[in-house]
């Protein structure tokens, strides 16, 4: 199994990885997997249609983000391990979700969804050997290898519970720098000027 320590990611996703919370893959996907089951369990029925400020995402937004996240980068992860050299685009997270229909989406739903779609997605990764972990490609004006695109799986969705936490749900003392950014890549200027493409919202 290729480790976190070994893996390079463009500069953007970073972040990401440094949020896995294992320097292995499985156990990282089991932690996060946990933790996230938790904190949906806790949220209460009332909270699901909140959006901390005009112009952001409802809760229930944010999960379907969130599903839509963990199939985009899954199935990046597949495309390269097949060696398919055509690079894949990215995609514009604001677009999607005004196009997602979450809003009316059950809330149940949305959880056995995001579960049951992790949970192939484990097993698709355990499937892997090293050099498939180790094959890369481009998506988004970028370059990925698939190890590194299994940590930023979890990664992602470890940013998004702590922005639920801390901007959602009120439970951070204090608001990360990172939780703090404007809705999508896009409107983040400075990153925007130093990459080619823009591509994950941060909430």
């Amino acid at each position: 199994m290729v480790s976190r320590k070994e893996i390079n990611v463009p500069e953007y996703y970073q972040r990401y990885v440094d949020q896995a919370g294992d320097d292995d893959l499985q156990k990282a996907f089991k932690k996060n997997s946990k933790q996230l089951k938790k904190l949906l369990k806790h949220i209460p029925g009332k909270k699901h249609d909140y959006a901390y400020a005009a112009g952001k995402w409802t809760i229930r937004e944010l999960l379907q983000h969130v599903v839509d996240a963990e199939r985009v980068f899954v199935i990046r992860a597949l495309w390269f391990t097949r060696k398919d050299p055509s690079p894949l685009p990215g995609f514009e997270e604001n677009i999607w979700a005004a196009a997602s229909n979450a809003r009316e989406r059950k809330w149940d739903d949305l959880v056995k969804e995001f579960f049951s779609l992790r949970a192939a997605n484990v097993l698709f990764f355990q499937s892997l050997n090293d050099d498939q972990l180790r094959q890369t490609g481009i998506a988004s004006g970028n370059t990925f290898n698939v190890a590194g695109l299994g940590f930023i799986t979890v990664g992602h969705v470890a940013h998004h519970m702590n922005v639920l936490k801390e901007r959602y749900l009120n439970k951070g003392k204090k608001e990360k720098k990172e939780a703090a950014l404007p809705l999508g890549d896009s409107s983040n200027k400075k990153d925007k000027a130093k990459k080619k493409a823009k591509d994950l919202t941060i909430a």
